[in-house]
C-alpha cells in the first residue's frame, strides 16, 4: 500500500509543480505514446536480452514485493519458530519419527500445521537437509555451519538478481530518453521551413523523451529496484533465523534455548515478544499431543 502512495506522491508533485508553474500538459500528452513507445519499448527489449526466461518471470513475480512487501511477517517468525521447537524436540526424543517428517514433509502434520512455510521450498529444504545431516553424527558442528552459510548466500544471490535487472534498467532509461530525443530533433530538422509556433512545439515534443527517460529512472523503476532490494535482505533474515536454531542444535543445547537463540537473532520489527512465543509452543505442543 505504501508503495502505491508514493507512486501518487510522485506523479502528484511533477506534474503539479509543471502545472503551477504555467506548463500545459498538451504537449506532453500529444507526444507521450510515442515517446513511450520508444523509450518503454527498448527498455523492454534490453531486459529481455538481458535475461533469461526463468530470470524475467521471476523478475515479474518479484515486482509485487514494492506493494506487499517483505513475504515473511512476523507471525511466520514466530511459527517458524514453533516449527523449529517441535521438530528438534522430535529429534532428541526419538530421531526415527524425525525421518518420517523431514523425508517427506509434504506428508507431515509438524509441517502441515504451518501451510506458508511449508510451502516455501528453500525453508524447507533447508530444514530437511540439515537436520538430515545432523543425523549422520557430524564431528564438527561448523563444517554444517560452513555449509549452511554458503548456501544461503547462494540464495541470497539469486534473490538479488531480480533488483539488479531493475537497476540495470532504470541505469539505462536516461540515455534511452536522449535516443528518443535525438530522433525527435531529427524529425524537428526535417521540418526546418515550417514557422517558428510548429519548431517550437516539435522541439518540445522531443524533449517529452529526456523527461520521459529520467522520470522513470528516478522516479520509478530505480526506486522499485530498491525497495525490491530492501524487500529481499528483509526476507533473508528469515532463513539465517533457521540457520541460528540449526546451528545452536548441533551444538547440543537443549531445544528451548535453541529456540531463545533464534529469537534474540530475530530483527526487532519482527521478533516475537518471550511471553507471545511461550504461549504459542504451549499451544503447539497441544495441537502436537
Amino acid at each position: 500500500m505504501i508503495g502505491i502512495v508514493g507512486i501518487v506522491i510522485i506523479f502528484a508533485m511533477v506534474f503539479g509543480g509543471y502545472l503551477l508553474a504555467g506548463g500545459k500538459l498538451a504537449i506532453i500528452i500529444k507526444s507521450l505514446p510515442y515517446e513511450m513507445m520508444m523509450i518503454g519499448g527498448a527498455a523492454v527489449g534490453a531486459f529481455v536480452i538481458s535475461n533469461d526466461v526463468p530470470a524475467i518471470k521471476h523478475t515479474l513475480k518479484d515486482i509485487g514485493k514494492v506493494f506487499k512487501g517483505p513475504t515473511w511477517k512476523p507471525e511466520d517468525y514466530r511459527d517458524l519458530l514453533c516449527l523449529m521447537f517441535e521438530l528438534i524436540r522430535i529429534a532428541r526424543q526419538n530421531p526415527l519419527d524425525l525421518e518420517t517428517h523431514i523425508e517427506a514433509p509434504g506428508d507431515s502434520p509438524v509441517f502441515g500445521r504451518y501451510p506458508k512455510i511449508a510451502a516455501d521450498h528453500e525453508a524447507v529444504d533447508l530444514i530437511c537437509d540439515t537436520l538430515r545431516a545432523a543425523g549422520m553424527n557430524y564431528d564438527d558442528p561448523h563444517q554444517v555451519e560452513e555449509v549452511l552459510e554458503k548456501r544461503l548466500e547462494a540464495h541470497m544471490h539469486h534473490s538479488m538478481h531480480s533488483s539488479h535487472a531493475l537497476q540495470t534498467v532504470a541505469d539505462g532509461l536516461p540515455a534511452l530518453g536522449i535516443v528518443a530525443a535525438v530522433l525527435g530533433v531529427i524529425k524537428t530538422m526535417g521540418s526546418i521551413d515550417q514557422p517558428p509556433e510548429v519548431l517550437g512545439k516539435m522541439i518540445g515534443g522531443a524533449l517529452v523523451g529526456t523527461f520521459l527517460g529520467v522520470f522513470l529512472a528516478y522516479g520509478l523503476v530505480g526506486p522499485f529496484a530498491v525497495k525490491l532490494k530492501a524487500a529481499v535482505e528483509e526476507d533473508a533474515h528469515f532463513y539465517n533465523l533457521i540457520r541460528e536454531v540449526l546451528v545452536a542444535n548441533l551444538h547440543n543445547h537443549p531445544p528451548t534455548i535453541c529456540i531463545e537463540v533464534g529469537r534474540q537473532n530475530t530483527p526487532g520489527s519482527r521478533r516475537p515478544s518471550f511471553s507471545d512465543l511461550e504461549e504459542a509452543l504451549k499451544a503447539s505442543k497441544r495441537e502436537a499431543a
